[in-house]
């Protein structure tokens, strides 16, 4: 089992009665990668994770956790990975430390060592202070980076993180980006999901964007927002007609949505200067090409609930 892949999904599927949360999904994650599950909500992100994290039964398909099928062996499976959900689940009646040396009882780990490893990991999240404190006492921020200290206890080589930073301050986010890159530098497989698009550039090597309980793309994120978008963005809006017939006619690929016009520039440079020689006086904005606008193509525009 040593050459196997932390995560082999193949043909994974998820249907709750006649609808299809995940269809036939196939994906990889090797060795000391962080990758990113992107995409709007409805998208199958979570109902994946939770089939891979042995929370929801398999409807057809299969996933593997470094060779281990994930129904047929989940304790071993739950052994080698750490989990952060994206509810806040500690116990409130617990002390902060309390909270993680009752979690080790779990997974056998003996006193001495679960003790030794709860002030590691509280000094390594910046909690070293709040071991005492409860958990109404602490900030959103805190309990995020005390979830993740919950999910290290293990000594995991797969940590599976679901949205780790919705509802955080960017001081707080920041402080989560920073454990992150810590564990992918100490080699620890890393899977999460996220609706910042940002966040995904930042730490991961690699994203699977989903929609409709299907994958839509993968690749580095560089990468794919060269091959989707290019390296501009021009964005229109209070458009007379020539400026719409003048775009219309020419080679750049553009969408059109309620008013603003965007358009997309490969190679960076041409479509500004077109807008600032023939039309200087066109609201605009000029931006450099992101994942977010890779994104936005791939799975539109319009807010979904």
């Amino acid at each position: 089992m040593t050459d196997c892949k932390p995560i082999e999904a193949c043909n994974l599927t998820k249907c709750y009665g006649d609808f299809g949360a995940v269809k036939g999904v196939n994906f990889e994650v090797s060795r000391g990668e962080c990758v990113a599950l992107l995409g709007p909500n409805g998208a199958g992100k979570t109902t994946t994770i939770r089939m891979l994290t042995c929370f929801s039964p398999i409807t057809d398909g299969l996933i593997r956790v470094f060779g281990h099928d994930v129904s047929e062996h989940p304790r071993s499976v739950k052994s080698m990975m750490g989990i952060c959900p994206q509810e806040d689940n500690l116990d409130p009646d617990f002390t902060v430390q309390k909270n993680l040396l009752v979690f080790a009882r779990y997974f056998g780990i003996e006193k001495s060592i679960a003790a030794s490893r709860v002030d590691q990991l509280l000094e390594k999240v910046g909690l070293t202070e709040k071991a005492d404190s409860s958990i109404i006492e602490l900030s959103g921020g805190m309990k995020r980076r005390l979830m993740i200290a919950r999910a290290l206890l293990n000594e995991p080589r797969l940590l599976v993180l679901d949205e780790p930073t919705t509802g955080l301050d960017p001081q707080a986010r920041q402080l989560v980006w920073q454990l992150v890159r810590r564990m992918s530098q100490e080699g620890v497989t890393v899977l999460l999901s996220t609706h910042y698009m940002e966040e995904a550039s930042q730490l991961t090597d690699r994203v699977i964007v989903m929609d409709e309980g299907k994958i839509l793309l993968e690749g580095e994120p560089e990468k794919l927002v060269q091959t989707e978008v290019g390296r501009e963005v021009v964005e229109l809006w209070n458009m007379p007609g020539e400026v719409l017939d003048f775009f219309r006619q020419e080679k750049w690929p553009m969408e059109q949505i309620e008013g603003r016009l965007y358009i997309y520039d490969r190679v960076g440079g041409e479509v500004a200067g077109a807008i600032i020689s023939r039309f200087p006086e066109q609201e605009r904005q000029i931006r450099q090409a992101t994942l977010e606008d890779v994104f936005l193509r791939r799975t539109g525009r319009v807010l979904r609930d």
